[in-house]
């Protein structure tokens, strides 16, 4: 006999260190799709695996449109696809082009914070050995 699990909002929801309303927000944005008994929610064992997806997509920078479009194109197939591997691959090159940017910005901000730094530390010293003198 093959029984398979299923979780309650409330299971995934400590599981997943989330709070029931974002797990339901998921929900709202048609990314996950529970069964209902009743009032209740009841969460598959591909609605977990959804749920993981959906939270490492965010930690990778992925929106929750781009993870909406992976899943609609692992739907289509059991498997998945190549259109999905590749649509992947260039989601992932963006974002990496996108981080690649970013720690540019960083460094070129850093380079400007140092010499304002320096500047307010020269004109400091500057006001200082005035006020020594006087």
């Amino acid at each position: 006999m093959n029984i398979k699990r299923t979780y309650s909002i409330s299971e995934l929801s400590k599981e997943f260190n989330l709070t029931t309303r974002s797990i339901r927000f998921y929900e709202d944005q048609e990314l996950l799709a529970p069964s209902r008994r009743g009032q209740t929610r009841v969460y598959s064992s591909q609605d977990r695996v959804r749920l993981k997806l959906i939270l490492r997509g965010k930690r990778l920078g992925f929106s929750l449109a781009e993870t909406r479009e992976l899943f609609s194109l692992w739907d289509e197939t059991i498997t998945g696809s190549e259109k999905q591997l590749n649509l992947l691959l260039e989601k992932i090159s963006e974002k990496r082009a996108d981080l690649e940017q970013q720690i540019k910005d960083i460094a070129i901000l850093q380079v400007e914070l140092n010499n304002a730094e320096d500047r307010c530390k020269e004109t400091l010293n500057e006001l200082q050995q005035k006020q020594g003198t006087e």
